[in-house]
């Protein structure tokens, strides 16, 4: 922009790259005198001159790849639902008593309404809660039972 005042100030509209910084995209498969003409820089057949010839992440030259060589293990259960998990600790963030899926996302204590929540019992309870419609842990259980609190219908 150099030291000419009115051309000083930047907008969106004048917003260009540093010079030198860009180059132009080279043009490919024009022409012999071009230099990149014909086979645009491809060279002759083979697996990387074709369209979509590039090989995979785990391809070692024909090699058996390591994913094959190595064998399967375990098992991952595709229906499995996580349960939310709230420490007992966080119960004192309610406004009242009762601890319910709903309050506790009121409270911003669990993200999603739907999924299941289950209390764990990191933590000391301060007040004597009524639990409904939520899973707990033994030592939850235990602690919430011990400050007077009650557990419903889990």
């Amino acid at each position: 922009m150099g030291n000419n005042q009115e051309t000083s100030t930047v907008t969106l509209s004048t917003l260009r790259p540093p010079k030198g910084s860009t180059r132009n995209r080279k043009r490919v498969g024009r022409g012999p005198g071009s230099g990149v003409g014909k086979t645009s820089g491809r060279g002759h057949k083979g697996h990387k001159s074709r369209s979509g010839g590039a090989t995979n992440p785990g391809f070692e030259g024909g090699q058996m790849p390591m994913y094959r060589r190595l064998p399967k293990r375990g098992f991952k259960n595709p229906n499995r639902v996580a349960a939310q998990a709230v420490n007992v600790a966080q119960l004192k963030r309610l406004p009242d008593t009762d601890v319910t899926p709903a309050a506790l996302y009121a409270a911003g204590l669990i993200g999603k309404r739907a999924a299941p929540v289950k209390i764990l019992g990191s933590g000391d309870v301060d007040r004597a809660y009524r639990v409904t419609g939520v899973a707990l842990s033994a030592t939850a259980r235990s602690k919430i039972e011990a400050a007077g609190g009650k557990v419903e219908g889990e």
